[in-house]
């Protein structure tokens, strides 16, 4: 895509708002029955799916960030960008849960307040969640001990944020679709290699191995091919979306990796770009605050015990107890750090007047 094409009229008018809340939500509904075990709740699992949402985030995630990056004056400018959107309300929540979590925490606060409670801190706040996932005492009678077991995916988003300057310039001094290719195929070898290694070895550490980098760089380079070559993409997408259906259904009895990745990419991209649903940028950004929210959150409500035996009272305080607090995030914290040319400050609708084009969005 050239420069002209970062005007296309599709980047100003989209569905992209609408689709990180829905796919947030997908993840809360998702873990709501894996924390909790409620056997009512099992046929979340069947109709939605957690990865796949996931993978969806990578997808946006790779189409906006590098059209993010493309339009950024300088790599300063998109570096305080990409700051701005993801660590006011990520650091906000790491701190809220270490200092209020003392209050369900089984141990006395002198043993809470320890260098557990210190490594969980400065561990979480540089995004590695894995060396530190629990606090002192706090939920030890959950079926998971882990305060946000969510986050893995942001140390991912942020390692897909720096590495795309690299990208960029790869792609402007070589030829574009080779690499785009070359780098895609890499990615799907990889994730092959940790479920072949998992499978012969029975170590489910493989398998984790495989959700990390590279293995998830596929998802990301199926958006930012869509992105760079979207005025083609625009001109075939009926053909694009057929054999993308196809695809997506033969996977489901035949594993298809090597498509697998783009497919989902066009079905998650036509959706954001084509059958504009309205400008729900207005309301705010409340996807965020929803994926980083909701873990604690069913992690609380599980360990107060007040739904032992009600799993749809249950569900329905996990998913409005977190949008509640997503839009106190969003209208507290987030959005009080945004720049002033940001799509979500003084947002109106595209025929009020020019709306600028959105700034991408984090996970």
């Amino acid at each position: 895509m050239d420069l002209l094409s970062l005007d296309h009229p599709r980047l100003k008018q989209n569905n992209f708002d609408l689709l990180r809340l829905l796919l947030a939500m997908t993840v809360c509904l998702v873990h709501a029955y894996e924390l909790s075990g409620f056997e009512q709740l099992r046929g979340l699992a069947g109709m939605l799916s957690a990865q796949v949402a996931v993978q969806a985030f990578f997808v946006v995630s790779g189409f906006l960030i590098v059209m993010s990056y493309e339009r950024s004056s300088s790599l300063t400018s998109y570096a305080g960008k990409r700051v701005r959107r993801i660590y006011p309300a990520y650091g906000a929540v790491i701190l809220l849960c270490a200092i209020s979590f003392v209050v369900v925490s089984r141990q006395p606060i002198q043993d809470y307040f320890s260098l557990v409670w210190l490594k969980y801190v400065v561990a979480n706040l540089m995004f590695l969640n894995f060396w530190q996932p629990n606090l002192p005492g706090v939920f030890e009678t959950n079926k998971l001990a882990a305060v946000n077991g969510a986050l893995w995916t942001l140390k991912i988003e942020v390692m897909f944020y720096l590495a795309v300057p690299l990208f960029v310039y790869c792609f402007r001094k070589f030829p574009r679709l080779p690499l785009l290719i070359l780098i895609y195929c890499l990615s799907v070898a990889y994730a092959e290699l940790m479920t072949f290694a998992a499978v012969q070895t029975g170590v489910n550490f493989y398998e984790r191995l495989g959700r990390q980098l590279p293995g998830q760089l596929s998802y990301f380079m199926a958006g930012a091919f869509l992105f760079y070559y979207l005025p083609f993409f625009e001109r075939h997408v009926r053909y694009f979306v057929i054999a993308a259906v196809a695809v997506s259904l033969i996977h489901f009895q035949f594993a298809l990796p090597l498509l697998q990745p783009f497919a989902l990419a066009i079905l998650v991209l036509f959706f954001g770009l084509f059958l504009y649903a309205g400008n729900f940028g207005k309301y705010g950004d409340f996807s965020y605050g929803v994926y980083i929210l909701h873990f604690p959150v069913i992690q609380l409500l599980l360990n107060s015990g007040w739904f032992t035996g009600r799993p749809w009272y249950f569900l329905f305080s996990a998913a409005s107890t977190t949008l509640i607090g997503s839009i106190f995030m969003w209208n507290v914290v987030e959005k009080r750090f945004l720049l002033r040319n940001s799509h979500y400050v003084g947002a109106v609708e595209p025929t009020e007047a020019k709306v600028p084009v959105k700034e991408p969005a984090r996970l």
